[in-house]
């Protein structure tokens, strides 16, 4: 795309990465083909070692998942992409290229529970140790970087509570002791932060989520340099947690709504938190646009708006949070998120259902919470169909 440096992120998100056939198409084709043919043995042969670029074999190479890779790349302001199956395969493949036996990993306490699983029980069995500190206290980080300590991982705002970290803070602290700084960037997409902006090294998607927008299809992303995502895509290459090309195509359709989703998702979350503060029955409001955030400035400085996920605590704990869920008439009781209808779950028997009390106690997962990702439909149907529950 001609002059993409001075473009709009809503016109990145529509024509960046776009790459047609013989046959001029106007919208992005679908390459649906496990391989690829050549002109020659002698082309083959130069494509397998890397000597001449061009598709292979869909494992690794398609046109359709590089038009989706190019056009995120260009939204986050990276030089590469890495597609993958979902968004717990972009931090495996991310740990897998970059990290070793003996290597010890820094995380925050408030990421999504699965990825507090992967850490804790596969990657110790290869050897890599974790530790996980406040998300919000930067010298935290610090205080446990180790000579072995290679990456550091965060997400903001964190899953489910909203917590916001100082990327900038611990992306420092990071390069002062060598190590990398990746940040889950799902919650706000690259529409509200762009967190190679504050020194990050490394951004992780799942696409799943607000780059679909309609929860229809599973992917994820690894977004950096050149340099650090030769050794993820060399592991993708060769272990194949990779993204089908119609995944791709879906994502690539999903990016060119995204801005107007994120500004609509954040107009609705922002008045549902603003409801939902003046409830008898809710004991707190956890939103990164709401004054009574905790950080709530901090926020405003690293994000456009206080992007579409709200938290809040109910009074009388885990039968009044699962009363207020299932006297809900309109929204889905799911666990998934950034999806156009909104979505309710309750992250402690859910999302952080298998890590243990304590650590969801570390984390400030209480009975009573409840996080909602707020979608398009009229704020004041999504308001009705909370107070039933609320006993309003």
């Amino acid at each position: 795309m001609s002059d993409k440096n001075s473009y709009q992120p809503e016109t990145v998100a529509v024509r960046a990465g776009s790459e047609h056939s013989q046959f001029h198409e106007h919208s992005e084709a679908l390459f649906l083909t496990s391989s690829f043919t050549f002109d020659s043995a002698q082309q083959a042969a130069k494509r397998f070692i890397g000597e001449e670029q061009g598709n292979i074999y869909s494992r690794f190479t398609n046109p359709t998942v590089t038009m989706f890779e190019q056009r995120l790349a260009a939204l986050e302001g990276a030089e590469q992409c890495v597609a993958t199956a979902s968004g717990m395969a972009a931090i495996l493949s991310t740990c897998m290229g970059l990290l070793q036996a003996g290597d010890h990993l820094v995380a925050s306490q408030s990421i999504f529970g699965s990825t507090v699983n992967m850490f804790n029980n596969v990657f110790k069995k290869f050897g890599v140790e974790t530790t996980f500190v406040s998300a919000t206290d930067p010298a935290q980080w610090q205080a446990a970087a180790r000579p072995n300590t290679k990456l550091f991982f965060l997400e903001t705002p964190s899953n489910p509570l909203t917590e916001i970290s100082d990327i900038a803070a611990i992306a420092a602290f990071a390069k002062q002791c060598g190590a990398l700084l990746a940040v889950d960037n799902c919650f706000c997409t690259p529409i509200l932060q762009r967190p190679l902006e504050f020194g990050a090294d490394i951004i992780i998607h799942s696409a799943t989520k607000y780059i679909d927008g309609q929860g229809r299809v599973l992917g994820g992303a690894v977004l950096g340099s050149k340099k650090l995502m030769e050794p993820v895509y060399s592991f993708l290459r060769t272990a194949g947690p990779t993204m089908s090309a119609f995944n791709a195509w879906v994502f690539l359709k999903g990016l060119e709504t995204l801005k107007l989703r994120m500004d609509a998702h954040s107009a609705n979350a922002l008045q549902l938190a603003q409801w939902l503060e003046k409830q008898p029955n809710v004991a707190r409001v956890l939103y990164p646009g709401l004054p009574s955030h905790p950080q709530h400035a901090l926020a405003m400085k690293q994000q456009k708006t206080g992007g579409g996920i709200v938290a809040f605590d109910v009074k009388g704990g885990r039968d009044a949070a699962w009363r207020v869920i299932d006297n809900t008439r309109m929204l889905s009781i799911t666990a998934n998120l950034g999806d156009t209808k909104t979505t309710i779950t309750h992250p402690a028997t859910t999302t952080h259902a298998r890590i243990s009390p304590e650590a969801r106690a570390a984390a400030g997962i209480s009975d009573g919470l409840i996080r909602i990702a707020v979608g398009l439909e009229a704020v004041l149907d999504i308001q009705n169909d909370l107070a039933r529950g609320l006993g309003n």
